[in-house]
């Protein structure tokens, strides 16, 4: 007999024992299932999170007052102990390196303040920035303008805003481009409306009034040095520009080769690695846990196998006595076992494609189908088949002819 005929006598044992055949490969259903549904889980998060990176800005790097040594808290949220860096900074970065790796740099404070219109009112980050803001963050402006260099320089209480903000303070869709608002008891003209971004790392990125940094930094928060620097570096070159503006600002502040830097460098790239590794190991956490529903289809198959071994016993001693080997037997055994598991794995990849559309179109969960995912649940339960099939089958091989025709 060759393998079609064996998976023929599968498909005819799999049809007369239709309910059970279907309550042997629930596990294996939900077990493939499970395990590509939680892969795409863990993988959309995955896009998702880079996508939101991506959408920050193009190449983007930060530099931070702190060092990155021992005695310095690490992370952005923790930096600016050591305040070194100065306005001029950025000015000197896009000077010196926008031949050989620099696009655009521009110097930043931020702080949450309340802002008001009229009768309405919103608590919501000020951010101050240069006018490279919109080229290094690849925003758009939605109506109006964005402020000047010379608005910059003379400090002048303008701004943009963000499409939340608008929304929170000109909710019946008044035009807000003209009107003026306070911000932190300040008059600020509101001279344009950017573009919606939408969520990025640190929550709603349309959140936000931007406004000159030297107003920002002296006449709201009431400081004489900047947080960090915002550079976009040429395409490709960002590895290259962090170490062009390390160098640079080492000379800057006359550091000896012995002296820690005390200010740190975060490239998008960074992020994109870290969020990498974190999305990796959800996906292998999640993977794992929805394995075990596998195995337990594996023991359940192995189960049924066995029993099924017992109840045709009668049937495998009149093969045997008609010519039938123990190979053909072990392998008639072995193929329903496969087939039992492959089945259940094709209706499990089913329920996954079911279960990731209702996550993306009702849960608004990102998730995705990866197709190594899906070869990975039906191998699995290829394997699973065979181990959970073998001694069932090598049972049955090893019955005894007499013994098996007198089997009640």
């Amino acid at each position: 007999m060759n393998i079609l005929d064996f998976i023929k006598l599968a498909f005819s044992s799999i049809v007369r024992n239709k309910t059970r055949a279907f309550l042997t490969m629930l596990g294996i259903i939900i077990g493939v299932g499970a395990v590509i549904a939680m892969i795409g889980i863990g993988q959309g998060s995955k896009k998702a999170s880079i996508e939101i990176i991506q959408n920050m800005g193009s190449n983007m790097l930060t530099i931070f007052n702190g060092g990155g040594g021992s005695n310095s808290r690490m992370g952005p949220m923790g930096m600016g102990s050591v305040p070194i860096l100065l306005e001029d900074d950025a000015a000197l970065i896009e000077r010196e390196l926008s031949n050989s790796s620099v696009v655009a740099a521009t110097p930043q404070v931020r702080a949450n303040r309340a802002c008001i219109y009229q009768n309405n009112n919103a608590v919501t980050t000020i951010q101050g920035s240069g006018v490279q803001f919109l080229q290094i963050r690849g925003w758009e402006v939605l109506s109006g303008r964005f402020f000047t260099e010379q608005e910059v320089k003379g400090q002048a209480k303008v701004c943009v805003l963000g499409t939340t903000v608008r929304d929170e303070l000109f909710p019946d869709g008044e035009d807000p481009v003209g009107k003026t608002i306070r911000i932190a008891a300040l008059p600020f003209e509101v001279v344009g409306v950017l573009e919606s971004k939408g969520a990025g790392m640190m929550g709603d990125q349309d959140d936000v009034i931007v406004a000159p940094y030297k107003t920002v930094m002296r006449k709201i928060i009431g400081v004489d040095r900047i947080q960090n620097i915002m550079v976009s570096a040429q395409e490709g070159k960002a590895d290259l520009a962090e170490m062009e503006i390390t160098a640079l600002l080492r000379q800057r502040l006359r550091l000896t080769p012995k002296d820690e830097n005390p200010f740190m460098i975060r490239k998008q790239d960074d992020w994109v690695k870290m969020q990498d590794q974190q999305a990796s190991v959800l996906t292998t956490f999640l993977a794992m846990a929805a394995s075990i529903s596998l195995i337990v289809g594996g023991i359940g198959i192995s189960n049924i196998m066995l029993v099924s071994v017992t109840e045709r016993t009668r049937e495998i001693g009149v093969r045997r006595a008609l010519g039938a080997t123990r190979h053909s037997v072990l392998m008639q055994f072995l193929t329903e076992a496969v087939v039992l598991s492959i089945l259940g794995g094709l209706i499990g990849v089913g329920l996954a494609y079911l279960i990731i559309w209702i996550l993306k179109y009702f849960a608004v969960l990102p998730a995705v189908a990866e197709p190594w995912a899906v070869a990975l649940g039906l191998g699995f339960s290829g394997v699973v088949g065979i181990i959970a099939g073998f001694l069932p089958a090598l049972k049955a091989a090893k019955l005894d002819v007499i013994d098996a025709l007198r089997y009640e």
